[in-house]
């Protein structure tokens, strides 16, 4: 299993502490500081496809309209704390957010 967030962002470290309290195997991977490959993004965002990007964050509202107008997975390539975490690979399956649903699946 991985889970794909910011090691800043509290809801990645609170879905993180909790999938290993559970017993998960987790490996952690911080998209600002380790990157996401281009093949992992096109992934997400065909799994998820506008769902991915934050329009909520501090990073989006920063963004001129200009900005915003670019193609989704240039910008969250160049801005990857527009990414709406976590994103939890587990096999085949991923899973956007840390939400009940989400948590009820994994642990």
């Amino acid at each position: 299993m991985k889970l794909y967030g910011l090691k800043t962002c509290d809801t990645c470290r609170k879905a993180l502490k909790a999938l290993r309290d559970a017993g998960q195997e987790v490996a952690f991977v911080d998209v600002r500081a380790d990157g996401i490959s281009d093949a992992d993004l096109s992934r997400f965002y065909a799994t998820f496809g506008d769902d991915l990007v934050n329009t909520r964050s501090t990073t989006w509202r920063g963004l001129e309209s200009t900005e915003r107008a670019r193609d989704p997975l240039a910008l969250l390539k160049e801005h990857p704390t527009l990414m709406k975490r976590p994103v939890v690979e587990a096999g085949e399956e991923l899973t956007l957010g840390w939400t009940k649903a989400v948590q009820e699946k994994y642990l």
